[in-house]
């Protein structure tokens, strides 16, 4: 351990008088071979109760990073929450595929392809928003 690594874990190892999560050291790593122009950084992040810990996030620049890795973080809360809450998925998938029959005439048949288009859509929307949480991991 390093003299900074060190210096960083005992002024760290009492409570932070900080409201939120600091990132207190971003360090770059390598350039992404696959993905040209990203590159890999390791990010010191400081919680509220003292506690320090590393993160590893993919960006074109720091900043691209530190956003990648909250948007990564808040992504994980929102699917732990939706395993948790199994039913309000259940809702959520009836609205989408029953919505067109809700506003439209029974009698016409684009009723079913509009709703299965929009199940379509939202899987679309969701795997755009996984690659792009996720693009420069290797």
């Amino acid at each position: 351990m390093s003299y900074g690594e060190l210096k960083t874990c005992l002024v760290m190892s009492r409570k932070s008088k900080y409201e939120r999560r600091r990132a207190i050291d971003c360090k770059l790593l390598k350039r992404s071979a696959s993905h040209k122009g990203y590159c890999k950084y390791q990010i010191t992040i400081a919680e509220l109760d003292g506690t320090v810990h590393k993160e590893i996030a993919y960006g074109k620049d720091m900043q691209d990073a530190l956003s990648r890795l909250m948007k990564r973080e808040v992504t994980i809360k929102v699917e732990k929450r939706l395993e948790k809450n199994v039913g309000l998925l259940a809702i959520a998938w009836m609205l989408m595929i029953g919505w067109p029959a809700l506003i439209m005439d029974y009698s016409k048949p684009y009723v079913f392809f509009i709703g299965m288009g929009t199940v379509i859509l939202t899987f679309f929307a969701v795997a755009w928003w996984s690659a792009y949480v996720r693009k420069g991991d290797e």
